[in-house]
């Protein structure tokens, strides 16, 4: 009688666990639907970021899980700083360390922004016009007279710059006859790299990299600060990061940078403020 009763004890207790794992929770809540109410929310943070501003029908998000590279380093061999070169082409040398020029960078971003198949590269801005991306630790430039100021710095596949101390290099030369002064590099400078050129189909103009480079110089609440203008809308950045912008309308998008004091007032520095257009193409 004893067996029979634990027998008839454990089959109950069988029956009870069997009846709350075919997707009822003990609370009555589908264990399944928990699961994708739990996953959903996590992809569409992925997917946008986490939201830093909102106006006006734009939106800034952040770029969230880039691979930071702290021990990328940049070193540009020639030309060398203050020299002084010919009319012409001359050639650009680098030695790059802890980083795979070509490679494609390891982050879902190049499946949802404009990337660069060529992979990683480095970014040479001639007096803050439009950079030059470059794919080898050596190439030509094609130089007329004048005095340049050159920042070159390594770019992730989608073109977001690698920010620590290593991974630049900002020098000055003459080319030619040029008589021209040369600038206190060592004061604040910001230079305008992306968005850069045309955006076509949903994939590059859906979320846009906004991304700037500073020297020498420290944003804060209290200090420095950078303000970019998009198509009219105006956006405060108190922190140093690049920014997907989302929202843009299709055709011309005007934006402009300024670097500003801690009391907002425009900073008396070369290249500032910039301005660029860029046209976003339905394909």
């Amino acid at each position: 009688m004893r067996n029979w009763k634990l027998l008839l004890a454990a089959i109950c207790i069988a029956a009870f666990y069997s009846c709350n794992t075919s997707g009822e929770g003990t609370d009555g809540v589908n264990t399944t639907d928990t699961l994708k109410v739990d996953i959903t929310p996590k992809e569409e943070e992925h997917k946008s970021g986490k939201v830093i501003a909102e106006k006006n029908g734009l939106k800034l998000t952040a770029v969230e899980g880039s691979p930071d590279f702290p021990l990328a380093g940049l070193k540009i061999n020639s030309p060398k700083d203050v020299s002084k070169l010919k009319a012409g082409k001359n050639i650009f040398n680098y030695e790059v360390t802890n980083y795979e020029l070509g490679a494609q960078t390891g982050s879902d971003h190049a499946a949802h922004c404009a990337n660069s198949a060529q992979g990683q590269h480095i970014h040479l801005i001639l007096n803050n016009e439009p950079y030059t991306a470059h794919y080898e630790t050596q190439f030509e430039q094609d130089l007329k007279d004048g005095h340049y100021v050159a920042l070159s710095f390594l770019s992730r596949s989608y073109h977001e710059s690698i920010k620590n101390g290593t991974a630049h290099q900002l020098i000055q030369f003459t080319v030619g006859n040029a008589q021209v002064k040369g600038l206190d590099l060592t004061k604040p400078i910001m230079f305008y790299s992306r968005p850069k050129g045309e955006y076509k189909g949903p994939k590059e103009t859906d979320r846009v990299l906004l991304d700037f480079f500073l020297a020498n110089v420290d944003l804060g609440d209290n200090g420095y600060k950078v303000r970019a203008t998009i198509n009219g809308t105006d956006f405060l950045f108190t922190k140093w990061e690049p920014v997907f912008i989302e929202g843009l309308p299709l055709g011309d998008v005007t934006i402009k940078l300024e670097l500003l004091d801690k009391d907002n007032n425009l900073v008396n520095a070369p290249y500032n403020p910039v301005e660029r257009t860029v046209k976003l193409l339905a394909e």
